[in-house]
């Protein structure tokens, strides 16, 4: 129990408790989001994002499977109708999977059994343990879509399960992030190769939660490979965003 409540209150002092975050949040995703918009934030832990985008006015499917977060999810958000709290996970398929949890550090609880035994030679993981386990519901994004409305932006922050998330996806949508981890390049290369399938996308990066782009001008898939293989050696992690090309 005392590790359970120390996870949770490490993620809000993390993601709600430093000065200037949240004002920081919203001037970023104004760049994507505004009033009537629907956004999908699939792995809203804690729910910085969500706060955010209701700031901009949006309309916000928060997709969360942990039991621990959802109970905080609906304690923030829960008297909101413009939060429709989802506690399920998103991946290729509807079904169920098992969601393998990290209670000390449950930001990086995951459905995804490769990428724990990925990431967890690397040094920034060696105290993360999965210690326990639950069955959570899958659905997929576009039945999320066909419920929902089209996403004006789509968070995909699920901890080496973006593929399967992606392969639930069968149109372009006009804005989405993925987080990038430098010890799962390849991965994460795996994944901007599903974008590009989706449509004619650009890129940009923004290292781990500095709301900031690395470049000034937005990339083709190429240059962002190229621009991730320089991120590589220093380990830090980061979001990659992709926006639809101006026809």
């Amino acid at each position: 129990m005392l590790t359970r409540a120390w996870g949770i209150a490490r993620s809000l002092v993390i993601y709600h408790g430093q000065p200037g975050r949240h004002r920081r949040l919203v001037r970023f995703y104004g760049q994507f989001l505004g009033p009537g918009d629907v956004a999908f934030d699939i792995g809203a832990h804690v729910g910085s994002r969500v706060r955010a985008w209701r700031s901009l006015g949006a309309t916000v499917i928060a997709v969360e499977p942990q039991p621990d977060l959802l109970r905080v999810l609906r304690a923030f958000f829960g008297r909101d109708d413009r939060v429709v709290i989802a506690p399920i996970a998103v991946g290729a398929t509807p079904g169920t999977a098992q969601l393998g949890i990290s209670t000390a550090t449950p930001t990086v609880s995951t459905l995804s059994t490769a990428w724990r035994e990925t990431v967890s030679g690397d040094r920034s993981f060696a105290k993360v343990r999965w210690d326990r386990s639950v069955e959570v519901r899958v659905t997929t994004l576009d039945d999320m879509i066909k419920e929902y409305g089209e996403p004006a932006f789509c968070k995909i922050d699920v901890e080496g399960f973006e593929a399967e998330v992606l392969a639930g996806l069968s149109r372009p949508v006009r804005a989405l992030s993925f987080e990038y981890l430098p010890m799962a390049h390849e991965a994460g290369l795996a994944v901007l190769g599903q974008v590009e399938s989706l449509g004619d996308y650009e890129y940009n990066y923004s290292p781990v939660e500095t709301m900031r782009w690395a470049r000034e001008s937005w990339l083709s898939a190429a240059e962002l490979v190229a621009l991730l293989g320089e991120v590589r050696p220093t380990g830090r992690s980061g979001d990659v965003y992709a926006r639809l090309r101006a026809s």
